[in-house]
């Protein structure tokens, strides 16, 4: 009955992790624990850094847009499927769906870019400290967050426009808390999705060259740290290289997997394990990694949380 509805209204019907009411609360409460955590600490470095003036290097410039990006990020998905779970209905309307592909794949794009200023932000001031001033201006850090917005939003658009012009004549159910495009690509009843596939090459290959970029960055950084004399000064640049290159590693590795497997015809564990892996617990960490082996951030929080002195 629930196959033959869906194929005659206009929006899509969520599934979610599961059926049973006793696990939809339990998921509604998991999710809104991680969402308030996440949305905390994101929302903690956003104003650390806008208000303490020792975070006024370019690294914490970008890290407040990371944090913009994750809170953001995060506000896409996440209240929706907590919705759907307290209320036990899984509907979402054409429109909501479209702006969700829309706001998440611009998010998702905006991370990965935000991520490779932020590896040549890092690879300027350690390979090149006496040019890093020039180098990394008031301006030109501002130009590449601009761009970073920019080359986000042109993503979206681009990935929304050639998902749904695909028509979906099947059972409009999706095996997830989301409106994930490889699930709606199921929903396909011809070959119409090719303008899908190349927009997803094309960000793929772009995303690729992102993440060469960031490899060699570290690279290099890291053959200039092993050469260093001194411990501390080696220290010091691990605990700002390391948070960075652990986040760029689980974002990229578990969005790829999650992208690149074939997807199922029914909901399975792996899906949804992964769909959490690079949707869910990327922006919800992201504050606890950076500022646990930052001295600089665990200052900032304490003078915010307990001083409450940034002048």
């Amino acid at each position: 009955m629930i196959m033959t509805n869906m194929t005659t209204v206009s929006g899509f019907l969520l599934l979610g992790f599961s059926d049973n009411p006793e696990m939809q609360m339990l998921h509604a409460l998991l999710f809104l624990v991680m969402y308030l955590l996440g949305s905390a600490g994101n929302f903690i470095i956003i104003t650390i850094t806008m208000l303490d003036p020792q975070l006024q290097s370019p690294m914490y410039y970008f890290l407040k847009h990371l944090s913009l990006l994750d809170l953001s990020s995060l506000s896409v998905t996440v209240p929706q499927s907590i919705h759907n779970s307290m209320t036990g209905s899984g509907y979402i309307s054409y429109a909501q769906c479209v702006l969700q592909v829309f706001f998440f794949t611009s998010m998702a794009w905006g991370e990965v870019a935000i991520l490779t200023v932020m590896s040549y932000d890092r690879y300027v001031a350690i390979r090149l400290p006496l040019h890093y001033e020039v180098i990394m201006s008031p301006r030109k850090c501002r130009l590449a967050v601009t761009a970073v917005w920019i080359s986000g939003g042109i993503s979206g658009t681009l990935y929304t426009a050639t998902t749904f012009s695909i028509r979906f004549c099947r059972a409009k159910i999706i095996y997830q808390f989301f409106c994930d495009v490889p699930q709606l690509l199921k929903l396909s009843c011809s070959n119409d999705y090719l303008g899908v596939i190349g927009a997803v090459a094309f960000i793929a290959a772009m995303a690729l060259a992102c993440f060469i970029a960031i490899c060699l960055s570290y690279v290099q950084i890291f053959s200039t740290v092993l050469r260093m004399p001194s411990a501390e000064g080696r220290s010091k640049v691990f605990s700002t290289c390391l948070p960075h290159l652990f986040v760029v590693s689980f974002f990229l590795s578990t969005g790829t997997c999650a992208y690149l497997k074939p997807t199922s015809d029914s909901a399975t564990a792996l899906d949804h394990l992964l769909s959490v892996f690079y949707t869910v617990l990327p922006p919800t960490l992201n504050p606890v990694i950076y500022s646990l082996r930052n001295e600089a951030m665990k200052t900032a929080v304490r003078k915010l949380l307990i001083d409450r002195e940034f002048f």
